[in-house]
């Protein structure tokens, strides 16, 4: 039976309920981009029904969902970069975000079919994308008077907002604000960090998402300490045990060497799965409700684990690797990565099942 992921629609929901709770004053725009964290971008956007608008990366992902028969507001992070996609989105009434100059010079040049909803980016200090805040006052007097109708936004992005301590976020929510005093429009700068953080930046919309799909936005914790329900629950099964014996070295490379007479079991799932290849020895396995430790190298179709503490684990029990009982964030602080990146690398070897 090959690797499973559980995507849990009702926690789903549930979590936007969440943000929308803690962001009272806001509108809510859930992030769906890169497959929605890896949940199957079209299924969770039909999921939350509630929301008014959402946001992903590219124009090719906006398209997949309009494809898929979405008709709810759609902002593209990324913009775009040619006539040919311009006049696309605007057919397709999507949003798009203006981060450079040359997107200014396509508003200006490119007869339009139709409205289309702009939003200004600046660069506060995360230093990836977005115009000066010195150029704010230029770029929206330009893009104010073309000759096209534009509805007019201005959003920027916090860089550290995960960190509490760092004085960044302050700054970059003072340079926002500072630079878009006199301007009438609609505003964000909120992520998911931001939504639970204890600094007020709610403006007129907010944009949750790694806190949709149940974890912790900050460096550290766990979802549960923000009453987040994870979405995602990974499982494969053990397809073997044996007992071996003391000074037995598991697996490539034999890194991994028995210290007494133990049994060792096989699960069916490697990082051909999406399981993340670099994780050590002791990142935690749930088999029976009891958390068993990885054992060696995992390998492209399997992982072994330290059955000591789960004597009575037996061919065919289920394991979790992460989700329901076993955190996301755990397994990502045990691989040096952030549950992003195991949320999102998942493959298509596993079998998504929506409840």
């Amino acid at each position: 039976m090959p690797a499973r992921a559980i995507i849990n629609l009702q926690a789903l929901r549930y979590n936007y309920r969440r943000a929308a709770e803690l962001s009272p004053m806001a509108r809510v725009m859930p992030v769906i981009k890169a497959r929605a964290y890896g949940h199957g971008m079209t299924e969770v956007a039909y999921a939350l029904d509630q929301a008014e608008q959402f946001a992903v990366a590219t124009l090719d992902e906006a398209l997949l969902l309009r494809a898929n028969g979405l008709s709810k507001k759609i902002l593209v992070l990324q913009g775009v970069n040619s006539k040919e996609q311009l006049l696309r989105a605007v057919q397709e009434e999507i949003s798009l975000v203006v981060h450079q100059q040359h997107q200014v010079a396509l508003l200006e040049s490119v007869e339009l079919p139709g409205r289309v909803n702009i939003w200004i980016k600046l660069d506060t200090g995360m230093h990836r994308l977005g115009f000066k805040v010195s150029d704010f006052d230029a770029i929206y007097q330009r893009c104010n008077k073309t000759s096209n109708k534009l509805n007019l936004h201005v959003l920027s992005h916090f860089a550290n907002a995960d960190d509490p301590d760092d004085p960044l976020t302050n700054q970059q929510l003072d340079r926002f604000l500072q630079a878009t005093r006199d301007c009438k429009v609609e505003k964000s700068i909120a992520n998911s960090a931001a939504i639970c953080g204890p600094l007020d930046c709610q403006l007129d919309w907010v944009r949750p998402g790694i806190m949709l799909y149940g974890v912790h936005p900050m460096m550290a914790g766990t979802a549960s300490e923000l009453s987040l329900k994870p979405v995602m629950t990974l499982y494969s099964h053990l397809i073997a045990i044996h007992h071996r014996k003391r000074g037995d070295r598991i697996g490539y490379g034999g890194d991994w060497t028995c210290t007494e007479d133990m049994p060792v079991g096989i699960i069916s799932i490697g990082y051909g799965d999406g399981y993340p290849r670099h994780a050590p020895s002791g990142t935690p396995v749930l088999i029976k409700g009891k958390r068993v430790s990885l054992v060696g190298r995992v390998s492209m179709d399997m992982i072994c684990v330290d059955l000591r503490s789960c004597p009575d684990a037996k061919v065919g029990d289920e394991a979790t690797l992460w989700g329901e009982g076993l955190p996301v964030e755990d397994i990502a602080r045990a691989a040096s990565t952030i549950a992003y990146e195991l949320l999102c690398r998942l493959t298509g070897r596993v079998k998504f099942i929506y409840t």
